[in-house]
């Protein structure tokens, strides 16, 4: 066996969406155009970008809760073959994982639906009642999602040599440096299709089981 951990990116990887947090903000009619240009310029902090995201939800659902974001997710657009490739991993004894900067609701329920072993993605605080407080909770940096990779591979009794990423974005570069097999899926820049081993531009992720059992 080649591999034993496989880390996936969710927003653009599991989905078709450009981001997790977008969705949300398409569903209740919001823009975040401005605070993303802030973040991306390093205006402001990642803490400070979710703050303002959800500021914006709040607007025009004060009582907004922790479902309501949740049951969002239940329609978004998925790619194609989730379910045949975490299950042809597993039967082979791989872990299957979700690394992702997106929304933890949207990566549970993922990782129900079809088999993950495990997540992790950024939070959302909320009152008792269930009702957000306004406040994201960062579990994962976005400047370095290698951090994660690494914590399942410790978790996992594995290492960089037995570990394959999947990921769509430069922000996915940090799991590829830590990772004996990277693939680019349907890369959005070339200098993530440049950070990895393999380019797989497809509909279905499946496409990528040829490259991790060659």
């Amino acid at each position: 066996m080649k591999y034993e951990l496989a880390c996936f990116d969710m927003d653009g990887t599991l989905t078709t969406l450009r981001s997790s947090w977008g969705w949300v903000h398409d569903v209740y009619g919001v823009d975040n155009r401005e605070s993303y240009d802030m973040f991306c310029s390093g205006e402001i902090d990642e803490p400070e970008f979710m703050r303002r995201d959800i500021a914006l939800w709040k607007e025009v659902r004060p009582d907004i809760t922790m479902n309501d974001v949740a049951r969002t997710f239940t329609s978004m657009p998925l790619t194609e073959g989730i379910q045949e490739t975490v299950a042809a991993l597993r039967s082979e004894g791989i872990r299957c994982v979700i690394v992702s900067g997106g929304i933890d609701a949207a990566a549970k329920m993922l990782s129900d639906e079809f088999g993950f072993d495990d997540y992790i993605a950024d939070s959302l605080e909320t009152y008792d009642d269930g009702r957000l407080t306004g406040e994201g909770v960062m579990n994962v940096d976005l400047r370095d999602k290698g951090v994660n990779v690494r914590e399942f591979q410790k978790k996992y009794d594995t290492d960089r040599d037995h570990t394959v990423s999947i990921g769509n974005s430069f922000t996915d570069i940090g799991m590829f440096r830590n990772s004996a097999l990277s693939i680019a899926f349907n890369p959005i820049d070339e200098m993530t299709a440049d950070a990895a081993d393999a380019v797989v531009r497809s509909k279905n992720i499946s496409d990528i089981l040829d490259i991790i059992f060659a």
